[in-house]
């Protein structure tokens, strides 16, 4: 399916009638932030809610659910284009956060391999010491629209197979939240934690995610992340 062309019908529904995203989103019992996405092609509705959509509004299905194998590739090269600058964006961030200790430092990319998360960040280090910053988390696996009350999001390390604890966030209130509004403005800063680099390896960090819905049911996701290459040689 061409999710561009799908975004854009959408887009062009919801202000053909006049209806907000936070409206549209209502109407189908979403988030304002899906509905974006769904505009924006970088997710798509379900194919039960996109024939209710386009029931509701008298759109013919079938133009929209073609597929053209430029549009795919273009996606796919936006995709990659996107994670990069968000590489870049994170080490740029984590060099002005080290800069003022030492000048010299090297950096490797932290991201994940979970279809269900857009992760970006860095780890810096030199030979005094090594710091982790992780600049953005999103939750883009477009299923999961339950409010919760309670989540943690923790950060792990497991080196020779014992798990450290690094750092982490937690949510408990009244108001029940959904997921992605939770990771929204999350980030995570661990300066100073270990003298040196090589204790990391490409698998040895991931985040744990788990969040309780009103009714109390639990949902948990691990997010191995990928560091692109191991840091063994001390800097000079």
């Amino acid at each position: 399916m061409d999710q561009e062309k799908i975004g854009q019908t959408i887009k062009e529904i919801r202000k053909k009638h006049n209806l907000t995203q936070a409206e549209f989103a209502k109407k189908y019992n979403v988030t304002y932030q899906a509905v974006s996405k769904w505009e924006t092609g970088k997710n798509i509705p379900d194919i039960a809610l996109l024939t209710r959509i386009c029931n509701d509004f008298e759109i013919d299905i079938a133009p929209i659910l073609g597929t053209h194998p430029k549009k795919t590739k273009s996606k796919h090269l936006f995709i990659l284009v996107l994670l990069i600058s968000l590489a870049i964006i994170a080490i740029v961030i984590a060099i002005i956060y080290f800069h003022s200790h030492d000048d010299n430092f090297e950096f490797k990319t932290l991201s994940s391999n979970c279809s269900n998360f857009t992760i970006s960040g860095s780890l810096a280090y030199n030979r005094e010491r090594s710091s982790i910053y992780i600049s953005h988390i999103d939750y883009c696996g477009g299923d999961d629209t339950k409010k919760y009350t309670k989540i943690n999001c923790t950060l792990y390390e497991t080196y020779d197979d014992t798990e450290t604890k690094l750092g982490d966030h937690n949510y408990t209130g009244d108001e029940a939240i959904t997921l992605e509004e939770f990771l929204a403005n999350m980030t995570f800063n661990i300066q100073d934690y270990a003298t040196t680099c090589e204790k990391y390896t490409e698998d040895s960090l991931h985040l744990e995610i788990d969040a309780t819905d009103v009714d109390g049911n639990m949902t948990s996701y691990k997010v191995p992340l990928n560091l692109d290459d191991n840091c063994v040689t001390a800097i000079n």
